[in-house]
Order: C-alpha cells, then structure tokens, then sequence
C-alpha cells in the first residue's frame, strides 16, 4: 500500500460489519464511526507506526475511548517482531490496533480498554540474579560500543587473570582461586576464545584471551 486513502475502504467495511455508520475525515480524525448513542469509534490511518502516530492515537482519547490505529500488516520477522513489540504499546495506552492485509482483508490485533500486564516472576528473579553477580557498576548504562560486560563475562574474565598470572592450571584450582565456581566450565565452554586445553581438566591462555583482558582491563573487579 503507497496510500493511507487505501486503509479506508478495509476499515469502513470492517466497521460496518459491527453496524457502525462510518465517515472519513471528520474534524482531525482519519475515520469516526458511530452506532446509536454509543461513544464513537475514532481510527487514525497510517502506513507505518511512529511515535508521532501514537502521540495523534493518545490525544483522541480525550474525545473517546475507542481509539483505533490502522496500518498495513507487516512482512518479514523483523516487522513482525516490531509489530508484537507495538501491539504491547498500544495495551499500555488503552489502544487498539487493526492491521490491513495487501488484499484488503482487516485484522483487529487488540480492541481498545485498560491493560495491566502480568508481572514476570521468572523474569525479575533471573533480572536480580545477574543484579547481584555482577561486580561493581561495569556498564554505563546505555552504552553497548565496547559491548556489556555480564556476570558470565566477568567469571571468564577472572579465570583468565588468574591463567595470566600463573599459567595453566586445573579447572578446579581456578575456581578455588578465584570464586568462580563453575571456572571449569566457563573455560571448557571458551565462548569468547580465551581458554584452550592443555590436557584432561588443564586449561591455558590464548592470544585472543589476553587481548581481552586489556580490552576488559578493571570491569570484573569491585569497585
């Protein structure tokens, strides 16, 4: 679709079919709909979502609560996760979302009405996990040029300070050195191509590891 004109005649059907008497561009509304003395419905037609689009959605909430945004159905799994990612949006702001499909079929994603989502358990704890494994305050937040330093990048990074300082050792012997419990499965594991194996349960120091350390110079120490 090249043209927002071209959501209206899907939407209009859509809504009568619900028995709404429906006007294009009324006032500042791309669509009203109304059916008897109902609230009426308003629908703001895009080919694509912004935030502007969503700031035009919010300000008609002041007219009605039955606040559509219409847009062309997105292709590809980039687009689809961005679309799910919007659909959250909108149940945040009490919006709903109808996306129209290349041959005019409408689709309503969510209808408009409060949302409060349900808390993640799983997700908090596993937040406050790696909240108290990680040591110091590495990461400025917002920053990722030098990418972020994780709980498991510092346990890798302290095996390898320990192998730079006495050479090869024993998995178990780096975890009892440095703390890191599961040392001999971060270095068998080698994620980032420090470690190599020297022999059954020995591990060593590549050149990558070392780079790294200076690279990550300080960011698995306590502050």
């Amino acid at each position: 679709m090249d043209r927002e004109s071209e959501l209206y005649a899907p939407v209009k059907a859509l809504l009568q079919r619900q028995g709404y008497t429906v006007k294009g561009e009324v006032g500042a509304a791309d669509v009203v709909a109304r059916r008897g003395d109902e609230a009426p419905v308003i629908v703001e037609l895009k080919l694509r979502i912004t935030l502007a689009l969503f700031h035009q959605a919010v300000a008609r909430l002041k007219i009605t609560d039955h606040v559509y945004i219409a847009v062309p159905k997105p292709t590809g799994a980039t687009a689809r996760r961005a679309l799910k990612d919007n659909l959250a949006l909108c149940r945040r702001l009490g919006l709903g979302l109808i996306t129209v499909r290349a041959d005019g079929r409408t689709e309503v994603q969510c209808d408009p009405g409060p949302y409060a989502p349900r808390k993640s358990k799983r997700a908090q704890t596993k937040l406050l996990r790696e909240f108290d494994r990680l040591q110091g305050d590495p990461n400025d937040g917002g920053a990722t040029r030098h990418g972020i330093v994780t709980a498991y990048r510092q346990d890798a990074l302290r095996c390898a300070a320990l192998l730079a300082e006495v050479g090869a050792s024993r998995g178990q012997d780096v975890a009892k050195a440095t703390g890191v419990a599961k040392a001999t499965t971060v270095m068998r594991d080698n994620h980032y191509g420090w470690f190599e194996k020297v022999e059954k349960g020995v591990y060593d120091l590549t050149g990558a590891g070392r780079a790294g350390l200076v690279h990550w110079a300080g960011s698995w120490e306590d502050e």
